[in-house]
């Protein structure tokens, strides 16, 4: 069966990002930057306060990092050595859930016993070590309402976690407490922050003239240094939660795929671009050529990618096969690897959109400073097509500029950005 040609074109213009559109994006994030500063009720991004600005790349000393963004909890010892310069001395890394031998996120489990786990980890980590004076940086990746740097409150769990007795309180206070019953009174939290905000952190550390900080992977969201310029407030990084930005025009397979999801009406920017929903925007287009339309198919991220670097037609049929039961023609096996491309083409061009916002924002009177935007992610570093979309983006929107900025990849970012935080803490 051959595709419908009309369709599979109108297919293709639905996930097009034309050159008018993308200013008109970019220009819409800044509007909702410049709102969101004046009153966050204003604004699709929530513009957190990560109560941190950013390090001058020579702090130094022995710090310990607590990354607990999901059921994998590490521990790291780090030595700051200045000069952007930092090695990793000790890391200690286990789940909270082993399938029946025990559970700390399941229902039923307890703060205390999941605190006690992470304390446990700690002590690992320092050896054993109850005398010599660690501070702890802690990068937690859950909804949180913060007051200052050490302070988060856990608002709501999410991915699936269910432990009693955090929701609501100091997830600090929570780990101080868990220290204190192992008798590691040594330890010292100091220092809460967001995964994206330790992205900036890091790579900042190892790169002056880093400024915005960006996850591009499963999910997706971007924080950036807010200078305060018109006021006496010191410089911030704000989270933005960029993946819940709402002044876009979402496709037909956008508005179907959001009703079906989760949280209709939220995180439609993250919905559009990231790692977790491009696999079934794909599949949902791919049913209708096949006149399946509704039909699931489970395509992710790592099939477009495997189908875009597929030697030819043959190996784009047989990923499809797999997953679908139809043979594909030679001439229909192009036509998908062109509309998976249009998919990530789609998804580069709208995140940068954002980050050019962003730009705008800080250089709002002048062109834009010589600057690194630092990305994580499996999509950013992995994902063919991505990288240099984000490029050819830059240029659509800021001209000969674009010469002034490029993107770095930082994957060590929550571990080292959360050393960083507990340095950083003590100015």
């Amino acid at each position: 069966m051959a595709f419908d040609k009309k369709l599979f074109a109108d297919i293709c213009q639905e996930f097009t990002v034309t050159g008018e559109q993308l200013h008109e994006i970019a220009a819409n994030f800044r509007y909702d930057l410049r709102k969101g500063l004046e009153d966050s009720a204003q604004s699709s991004l929530r513009m957190l306060k990560s109560y941190v600005g950013l390090p001058t790349g020579d702090e130094k000393g022995e710090y310990l990092a607590l990354d607990f963004g999901g059921t994998n909890v590490r521990v790291l010892r780090i030595r700051l050595e200045g000069a952007g310069k930092f090695e990793v001395l000790k890391k200690v890394a286990k789940p909270l859930r082993v399938e029946g031998i025990y559970d700390f996120v399941g229902e039923g489990s307890t703060a205390e016993q999941m605190f006690d786990f992470i304390a446990e980890l700690v002590d690992e980590a320092i050896e054993g070590d109850h005398t010599t004076h660690y501070l702890l940086g802690h990068t937690f990746s859950f909804p949180s309402e913060q007051t200052n740097l050490y302070n988060a409150k856990l608002i709501i769990w999410t991915k699936e976690f269910a432990t009693a007795g955090v929701e609501g309180e100091v997830v600090n206070d929570l780990l101080k407490a868990a220290l204190h019953r192992q008798g590691i009174d040594n330890v010292e939290p100091t220092a809460v922050i967001n995964d994206t905000v330790a992205v900036l952190l890091a790579a900042a550390y190892k790169q002056p003239d880093t400024y915005i900080g960006s996850i591009y992977a499963t999910g997706h969201n971007t924080c950036y240094l807010e200078p305060y310029a018109d006021s006496a407030d010191a410089p911030m990084i704000l989270n933005l939660e960029s993946g819940g930005f709402m002044k876009l025009a979402p496709n037909r397979f956008d508005v179907a795929f959001d009703e079906q999801s989760e949280k209709p009406g939220e995180q439609r920017l993250e919905k559009m671009v990231s790692g977790r929903y491009m696999g079934e925007l794909f599949g949902m287009a791919l049913a209708e050529l096949l006149g399946e339309q509704g039909k699931k198919y489970g395509f992710t991220s790592i099939d477009m990618s495997n189908i875009v670097l597929a030697e030819d037609a043959a190996g784009v049929s047989k990923i499809v096969a797999a997953k679908t039961g139809h043979e594909l023609a030679t001439e229909d096996a192009e036509s998908v690897r062109e509309l998976v491309s249009k998919i990530i083409v789609r998804s580069a061009r709208l995140v940068t959109a954002s980050f050019v916002g962003i730009i705008w924002q800080l250089d709002s009177e002048t062109k834009p400073r010589k600057q690194h935007i630092a990305v994580d992610g499996s999509v950013y570093e992995k994902m063919p097509l991505a990288k240099e979309n984000i490029m050819r983006a830059l240029s659509e929107l800021l001209g000969e500029e674009a010469a002034n900025i490029d993107t770095v990849l930082e994957n060590g970012g929550s571990g080292l950005g959360a050393a960083i935080a507990a340095a950083m803490s003590q100015r």
